[in-house]
């Protein structure tokens, strides 16, 4: 895949939390599970310009994993993988 965000997009796929079960040991399927949070950066763009023209470089990078919003940015499907794009500032957080 071949993928390069614009701008300050980041790209990134987010990470199965595995199986869920309720307090009472029901398991949830797939339909009824919330989007996982976490995620791993695949690809960043080159950064926001300024006023100048100058790209203000991303405080991500790719490989980093990071946590996101449920519902941030937008989902699409490449080569049969479920991907995010979203802007920087929608980032939360990075995880060490």
């Amino acid at each position: 895949m071949n993928l390069r965000p614009l701008h300050d997009r980041v790209i990134v796929k987010r990470l199965d939390e595995g199986d869920q079960k309720s307090a009472g040991g029901i398991i949830i399927p797939d339909s009824a599970k919330e989007k996982p949070q976490q995620a791993q950066v695949v690809a960043v763009g080159p950064g926001k310009r300024n006023d100048k023209g100058v790209a203000t470089a991303l405080d991500v990078k790719a490989g980093d994993k990071i946590l996101i919003g449920k519902y941030a940015g937008n989902e699409v499907k490449i080569d049969d993988q479920e991907l995010v794009i979203l802007r920087e500032d929608e980032i939360l957080a990075v995880i060490d």
